[in-house]
């Protein structure tokens, strides 16, 4: 049976007829018995370039610069080199010179076998190809261009758990904090009662926290990019999204500590000057700190899932602590940020009684 979107489909008749796309919006049908023929036409049909009005002398690297020189327009600093890196490192030394109107859905994907034997993660594998399938619906629409990349099919990305720490490795953080107070200790809170980022966290001024309404506001985040092949530079930039730019109610006790600390306006809260912290500095600090409350070893990041969860486990609703994360959507905060330990399932399933 034809499977959505595989425009298939049985005729009245009773022959099956098979659309496919040439150009950008010019269509052409097969035929045959069954439905089994006209999928097997379809799948040749595919593996095959298709001619195109357009100039069959263009390359990949010609078109991959004209889109990279387009989507600069629009997006943020740090998107743009993460696209320029994918290109220059991964898609172009293999593409780069062929015509693009050579390119074939088994050339894609023998490409992507090859990276994933390479050692590369299915995830970065993924978001390589993204980059590439972002490309091709340009190019299809400027140049009318047959949109090869539309079949590829990406790899399967096995979703890992997140390393948290323990209810009591939790309390035995926020004792050694709260017993070892510094800029880096309260910044580590912060991350911990309210869900920052990293690189929200590096980029937080006294200038951002409202004393009297007991609000932080998100204005900006710190990263370091790539800057060509090789080099890094930092950056200081707007959060991610419009929805990053958020405002959060600060938890009665961190704000009394923060008024113990209140320093200049212009200051970073986490340097205690004027002059940034890297987030990678920051990371090594945690790993430092975690080793001296002898706690095992998790990722600063994990902070972000720890608030979360313990949000749902107060009795949040999700569309707040989704506003609070600074989220588009709510799915993204249950599927990747709320988790639950072996040691919470237990407790769970020990509620259960036999029936009375």
């Amino acid at each position: 049976m034809p499977r959505k979107g595989e425009n298939i489909y049985k005729r009245k008749d009773g022959r099956w007829e098979g659309r496919y796309k040439v150009g950008t919006s010019k269509y052409r049908s097969i035929y045959g018995k069954s439905y089994q023929e006209v999928k097997a036409k379809l799948v040749k049909l595919k593996a095959v370039p298709v001619k195109t009005n357009s100039s069959g002398n263009l390359t990949v690297k010609t078109l991959f610069e004209e889109w990279l020189s387009a989507v600069k327009l629009r997006v943020k600093e740090s998107t743009y080199a993460n696209y320029r890196m994918k290109a220059d490192k991964h898609i172009l030394p293999e593409f780069g010179s062929l015509r693009y109107d050579t390119l074939t859905v088994q050339m894609i994907h023998g490409f992507i076998d090859n990276k994933l034997k390479s050692g590369l993660s299915a995830k970065y594998v993924c978001d390589i190809i993204i980059v590439f399938k972002s490309m091709a619906k340009y190019i299809a629409r400027v140049h009318g261009f047959r949109n090869i990349l539309a079949d590829v099919i990406l790899p399967k990305v096995q979703k890992k758990e997140m390393n948290l720490l323990t209810d009591s490795q939790q309390k035995q953080l926020c004792n050694y904090l709260l017993i070892n107070l510094n800029n880096t200790s309260l910044c580590v809170l912060i991350s911990l009662y309210t869900g920052l980022r990293v690189g929200e966290i590096c980029g937080l001024k006294w200038s951002d926290i409202d004393f009297e309404k007991s609000v932080l506001a998100v204005r900006r985040t710190v990263q370091r990019i790539r800057k060509g092949l090789h080099g890094t530079k930092l950056i200081i930039d707007t959060p991610k999204s419009r929805t990053s730019q958020r405002s959060i109610p600060i938890p009665a006790f961190i704000l009394e500590i923060l008024r113990k600390f209140r320093s200049n306006d212009d200051c970073y809260i986490l340097s205690g000057n004027t002059k940034v912290t890297e987030p990678r500095t920051i990371q090594h600090r945690f790993k430092s700190l975690l080793k001296k409350a002898d706690l095992p070893s998790v990722n600063y990041h994990s902070l972000r899932h720890i608030f979360a969860t313990n949000c749902i486990l107060a009795g949040f609703d999700v569309k707040t602590l989704s506003e609070i994360l600074g989220h588009a959507a709510v799915e993204t905060t249950l599927n990747r940020y709320v988790h639950s330990s072996m040691e919470r399932k237990t407790q769970y399933m020990n509620l259960l009684r036999p029936a009375a």
